[in-house]
């Protein structure tokens, strides 16, 4: 066990132990368990090595990295051990240095980022991961429950110990691919390796009888403030709109964006939003009918009656004044959306 996010491994390993597991740790781990009263084993009995380089090789021995490779079901793997005083190692729990974190904040530096950069961390969970018929792989505090029933029972099932390993090769990729975004110099690298989280599973894709779910942080740049959930052709429109919209800065004119199907059914500027609605809309009356609509100021009352007169799937603003908030929230089922931040910015790529 050895874990930077610490979050609920005391009653793990608590539990571990009332199970008759022999647990092995590291540093500030294994001073947690033992300060709750958990008996742990230092690496460095196991390796007969010191931790060294400030920690930078603790678990790269094949101490640990032989009893978590062997496989049970192949004698001279077994043996091998046997021949070097080795024991299998059946479960590993971690999860990695914060690289995203320390990247994330003001003025850090390369040696900091660099210090972040989990090694033999990374290693662990592959080694465990690659023998998953063999050895359970924990990532994440959400999956301690169900493994602690499964070793309860005496078995954790082969396809949850195949689901375990993925997560864990996932949560590998993911740390990964951050460290190379940031090291990356080349703005189009011959390989790309990117990696995304799932925001929300949705109803259906783009036709219904598909499957979808949506990844990424959608929720960082646009809060839903009524309506129903959001489908996959709701999303497209969505993005398409509010790229559309940005096109015309706030300070230079209100702007409104009628989108049908990602394509632009009406667009213009006014002196106010309402102003800017009419004439957008006047381009074509017919197609804006069930579409997204898009604002670069806050929707007031004038606009709100406005557009209120005919049916749209989402409206889109920087904010809602009460009163048109109020007045556009009595359709239950519309959508509106306010946009945190811009989603297009200069200097990043758009994929």
């Amino acid at each position: 066990i050895s874990v930077y996010d610490k979050s609920g491994i005391v009653e793990f390993a608590q539990e571990l132990h009332a199970l008759d597991v022999e647990i092995i740790s590291t540093g500030q781990t294994q001073r947690v368990l033992r300060e709750a009263g958990i008996p742990a084993v230092a690496v460095s009995d196991i390796t007969h090595f010191p931790e060294i380089l400030d920690g930078r090789v603790k678990t790269l021995h094949p101490a640990i990295h032989a009893g978590l490779l062997a496989r049970r079901d192949v004698p001279t793997h077994l043996a091998e051990l046997a021949a070097h005083g080795l024991k299998p190692i059946d479960l590993v729990v971690v999860n990695l240095y914060p690289f995203a974190a320390t990247i994330s904040r003001p003025g850090v530096t390369m040696a900091e980022a660099q210090e972040q950069i989990d090694i033999g961390g990374v290693a662990l969970l592959r080694a465990a991961a690659k023998n998953f018929p063999a050895v359970l792989v924990l990532v994440d505090p959400a999956d301690y429950a169900g493994v602690l029933a499964g070793l309860r029972a005496g078995e954790v099932p082969l396809a949850e110990r195949q689901r375990l390993a993925a997560k864990a090769f996932a949560h590998t990729a993911e740390y990964d691919a951050a460290i190379a975004a940031y090291l990356r110099t080349d703005p189009f690298p011959d390989v790309l390796p990117m990696a995304w989280r799932k925001y929300q599973s949705l109803r259906y894709g783009e036709n219904p009888h598909q499957a979808a779910a949506l990844y990424g942080n959608f929720g960082a740049f646009f809060q839903q403030l009524h309506g129903k959930e959001l489908s996959y052709n709701n999303i497209l429109d969505t993005t398409a709109a509010q790229e559309l919209i940005e096109e015309f800065p706030p300070a230079e004119g209100a702007a409104v964006a009628i989108i049908k199907h990602t394509n632009p059914c009406g667009v213009a500027i006014g002196p106010d939003p309402r102003s800017a609605w009419e004439a957008a809309f006047a381009t074509d009356r017919d197609a804006p009918f069930g579409g997204i609509i898009a604002v670069n100021r806050p929707v007031d009352l004038a606009f709100a009656e406005a557009v209120n007169e005919i049916f749209s799937e989402i409206i889109i603003a920087p904010e809602f004044q009460p009163d048109a908030l109020e007045l556009l929230q009595r359709k239950k089922n519309r959508r509106l959306l306010r946009n945190l931040q811009p989603v297009t910015r200069t200097g990043e790529w758009q994929i």
